[in-house]
């Protein structure tokens, strides 16, 4: 199955998200899910070019299941219809700040950074930014990244962290939950034939800020 006909077999389960449409098309199922696996494996050789932190990993560590969690949600549709990959050193399930790929038909993207890190990650990253905001502002604004990733992604804070001051100049970059960025993909990528360059060339823009947000990671699981 081409990476583009994974797309039109999530816009096929978009419209049929139940167990019995499931389980008589999951010969289907398989053969994407084969499919992007395989791409996640040239993904993770490519990213181990420039970033050989990540270790050996293979696709099967850093791709999410299909299978979703509805006991706490209203949404009881029991597939997500898209895949992920989170490419970062122990997988999916890492601390680390990595590399994600998102494939969903009309919403797909690229992203990275740190989401939803531990408790003690989140405050050790904003200690850091608080000790030198300058050199987490020359990251963020440094120009081919601005371009690509033009802010912190997710939720924010309303008010300074417990701790902060609220009148501290750059309040604004402690408050994020998350320290992770994203970028969009048109659909039309799936078909190019540069598609393992171009995202293999967004994922190089993010490696200074990861390495970033990975040296406070060492430090606080150390």
């Amino acid at each position: 199955m081409t990476l583009h006909e994974i797309l039109d077999y999530f816009k096929d389960l978009q419209e049929n998200n139940q167990r019995d449409w499931f389980k008589q098309h999951e010969a289907r199922y398989k053969d994407a899910k084969s499919s992007f696996e395989v791409f996640v494996d040239i993904l993770i050789n490519e990213i181990r070019g420039f970033d050989p932190e990540i270790g050996a990993l293979e696709a099967k560590q850093c791709t999410f299941r299909i299978y979703r969690d509805v006991r706490f949600s209203k949404n009881k549709e029991p597939y997500k219809t898209h895949f992920g990959a989170y490419i970062a050193k122990g997988g999916h399930k890492s601390p680390y700040a990595g590399y994600y790929i998102h494939m969903e038909p009309g919403s797909s993207f690229v992203g990275g950074g740190l989401h939803m890190p531990q408790p003690n990650i989140l405050k050790a990253v904003r200690k850091q930014i608080f000790a030198d905001p300058n050199e987490f502002l020359q990251l963020i604004n440094e120009k081919s990244f601005k371009a690509m990733y033009p802010e912190i992604y997710g939720e924010k804070l309303k008010t300074a962290p417990q701790g902060y001051p609220k009148d501290f100049e750059h309040i604004d970059l402690l408050n994020h939950k998350h320290y992770s960025i994203v970028s969009p993909l048109d659909e039309n990528i799936w078909q190019n034939p540069e598609l393992v360059t171009k995202i293999t060339e967004a994922f190089k823009v993010q490696y200074n800020f990861n390495q970033y947000l990975n040296e406070i990671v060492n430090e606080s699981i150390a």
